[in-house]
């Protein structure tokens, strides 16, 4: 017998089959059992949480031998004519493969004719967003005011891209990501219905590869059942995802905790002997941060937070409330930039050298000196010393950088990004505003850069602005500057391609020069 794949095999059949979307499912049972059907519905949502299925259980409840309601027989030659994907009132279109106008007025020229077999017929259009103008323009009138037979089911991943005269003429529905523990209660069922051999670690594993789609979870665990023979193995699971041991990670933040680069580092290369995904890596940190901030926020009560493991908890406790957000942040940044680095362990390992050189109010553990003593040095971030090049370079370089690391954004950067940095001690930061910007000091933007100071460099470090010509360009100015030069450049090297110049010469054409713009 050949074999079906999980994703396919454990499709529900049912309304009560589906994992998660309560909200989506209660509007649609109370519908179908009051007799308050609409025309056309549009479901929407990510990729794998259940846009078609539902389309197709919703097709089974209104087809059904014994009547229409929320809870199909399951048994009847319509339930089961649709499971097997054989019931010819149901037209299924793929719009990405039929957009063409004439084939959407083909489709709707044989919506007037009455259904073959069912009592409706029912038009589930998937990836609707992929139709032409054209195509929407003829889907758009039978849409409006469709035969009693008809009902419209429509899909779509980017509801946006769908013109609003679409949108008005159906009930739309939002279907949600799927939690964790949502994905991981229903694997876990899977596999004991499957008799394989698993553990709870390893299902987890899946469910945060997932990203909130039980089909890709599905997919995932059929690929980790043959990767580990027949049975889920954790650290297989891990070689398959990309993914690192919790206790190398545990490691990493002890590592942060107590400050020490020299561990710090040798967690890295630990790491990478495993050619991991930092990709992957990052998300989970991230995720542990963030569990680490949800213990810290609820306190005391954070014991029974059960979905949060006990070492993160337990980390929680240990790390400041200042020093989880820095990190997180961090983090987050990192992970952004993480390719454009010149390779993923460099960028990732920077990010985590960041965490220690930005941390406030803490000591460093330093090399050893000549008796075998370990030596301490501050590292509460003086901006002077932040890298080793010239003075007056470094600190508008440093300035630039320092609002990319806060993670400043909207009219807080803008501030930040029209200054430069004058003078700066432990206690006292001096920036120099252009006068043109001063306009941005009666706003709170001021109080809220010296908070994301506070923040960074600890409560004693002061922000200081004065309004004044600077004597350097701002990061804002320089920002402008650059892209001012790249679109000459741009212009200047497409006007001297020679393949331009000919076609130029050839239909006497112009060139609009505000068009071009660098790759």
């Amino acid at each position: 017998m050949t074999y079906q794949v999980l994703a396919r095999k454990w499709r529900p059949q049912s309304f009560d089959d589906m994992v998660g979307q309560h909200h989506v499912l209660a509007a649609l049972k109370n519908a179908l059992d009051s007799d308050r059907l609409h025309h056309a519905y549009l479901f929407t949502g990510t990729r794998g949480v259940g846009k078609t299925t539902l389309a197709r259980i919703l097709a089974k409840c209104l087809n059904c031998e014994e009547g229409v309601s929320s809870v199909p027989c399951g048994s009847c030659s319509a339930c089961t004519s649709i499971d097997n994907g054989r019931f010819v009132d149901l037209i299924e279109v793929d719009a990405a493969s039929r957009a063409k106008v004439e084939e959407t007025r083909d489709l709707m020229d044989n919506v007037q004719y009455a259904p073959s077999n069912g009592r409706y017929k029912v038009y589930l259009i998937d990836e609707v967003h992929m139709f032409s103008n054209h195509s929407f323009n003829a889907l758009l009138k039978t849409l409006e005011e469709p035969p009693p037979h008809v009902k419209f089911l429509l899909a779509t991943t980017e509801p946006k891209k769908l013109p609003v005269t679409i949108l008005s003429r159906c009930l739309q529905f939002n279907l949600k990501h799927l939690t964790r523990d949502q994905i991981t209660a229903q694997l876990k069922m899977i596999a004991e219905k499957e008799d394989v051999k698993t553990d709870d670690e390893s299902l987890r594993l899946i469910a945060a590869g997932a990203n909130g789609s039980m089909r890709d979870a599905l997919s995932l665990l059929d690929q980790a059942i043959s990767h580990g023979s027949g049975e889920l193995k954790q650290e297989l699971v891990r070689d398959m995802l990309g993914t690192i041991d919790s206790q190398d990670l545990i490691s990493l933040y002890e590592a942060l905790i107590n400050n020490d680069a020299t561990a710090l580092i040798h967690c890295i290369d630990k790491m990478d002997e495993h050619t991991p995904d930092y990709d992957a890596v990052f998300a989970e940190i991230l995720t542990d941060l963030h569990d680490m901030a949800v213990c810290q926020a609820i306190g005391a009560g954070a014991d029974t937070l059960t979905d949060i493991r006990a070492d993160i908890r337990h980390l929680a406790e240990r790390l400041g409330k200042e020093d989880v957000q820095l990190y997180y942040q961090i983090a987050l940044a990192g992970r952004r930039d993480l390719f454009m680095s010149p390779d993923t362990k460099i960028g990732f390992e920077m990010t985590l050298v960041r965490m220690l050189a930005f941390r406030p109010n803490t000591v460093s553990r330093g090399p050893e000196d000549l008796n075998g003593k370990q030596t301490h040095t501050s590292v509460k971030p003086d901006l002077a010393n932040i890298n080793h090049e010239s003075a007056e370079a470094s600190i508008g370089k440093d300035w630039k950088n320092l609002i990319d690391e806060m993670a400043l954004t909207g009219l807080v950067r803008e501030l930040a990004g029209n200054c430069i940095l004058k003078e700066h001690d432990r206690d006292r930061i001096h920036l120099v505003l252009l006068p043109s910007q001063e306009h941005l000091l009666r706003t709170i933007q001021q109080e809220r850069l010296q908070s994301v100071i506070h923040e960074r460099f600890g409560k004693d470090v002061k922000l200081v602005i004065t309004v004044e010509e600077p004597d350097s360009e701002t990061p804002n100015q320089s920002k402008k500057r650059l892209k001012d030069e790249r679109e000459q450049q741009a212009i200047e090297s497409f006007n001297d391609d020679q393949d331009v110049k000919n076609i130029v010469d050839t239909f006497n054409a112009t060139i609009e020069q505000n068009t071009i713009q660098p790759q």
